[in-house]
């Protein structure tokens, strides 16, 4: 729950990097959190409701992580629009963001892993 509350503290921050864990636990807490609103949504009988509202909420939040993790890639965070590209796209954006980080400094920041790690 931590790694998603710090991606909302860093709503819209595109600069640094981000660690894997950062980026797939706030993939996971968002996901949970959009079924829980929207089991909400469906039982309070109002579902386009509340579900865009906790999307809109959430989106800025989700890029910035996402363009943080390509940084950690070295990648630009332009890469993100590979993700717009029909049927290959999302493959190859999911790959990049599984990728494992740079371990030493590049452009966009030093390494977020703890370097007592390696």
């Amino acid at each position: 729950m931590n790694w998603y509350l710090e991606v909302l503290k860093k709503y819209v921050a595109f600069s640094g990097r981000a660690r894997r864990k950062e980026h797939w636990m706030f993939f996971l807490f968002n996901i949970l959190a959009v079924i829980v609103v929207a089991t909400v949504d469906l039982a309070l009988g109002t579902f386009p409701l509340l579900y865009p509202i906790y999307f809109l909420a959430v989106l800025l939040p989700h890029l910035g992580v996402t363009v943080r993790r390509l940084h950690d890639t070295g990648r630009s965070g332009w890469s993100i629009l590979f993700g717009l590209i029909p049927l290959v796209g999302g493959i190859i954006l999911i790959v990049f963001l599984a990728t494992e980080g740079e371990r030493s400094q590049n452009a966009y920041g030093p390494s977020p892993k703890p370097s007592a790690a390696y």
